[in-house]
């Protein structure tokens, strides 16, 4: 799905304020991306595609400690 169909991108609440390594995430109906904010000017920024379900199972395991 290209970039433009995600809406509503959310930088991670552990991103600093003054840039450096911040994350994006987007939402668009059944499906989840994240993409890197240093890399905004880049009309070709790579942009990671998951389901729900699979973004769930991942922030579960983020929160859990399991990812370290």
């Amino acid at each position: 799905m290209p970039e433009q169909s995600y809406s509503r991108w959310r930088k991670s609440s552990r991103s600093g304020q003054t840039g450096g390594n911040c994350v994006e995430v987007g939402f668009a109906g059944e499906g989840r991306a994240v993409r890197d904010t240093k890399q905004a000017a880049a009309s070709d920024r790579p942009v990671l595609e998951f389901s729900v379900a699979a973004f769930a199972a991942f922030l579960g395991r983020v929160k859990s400690g399991e990812l370290g």
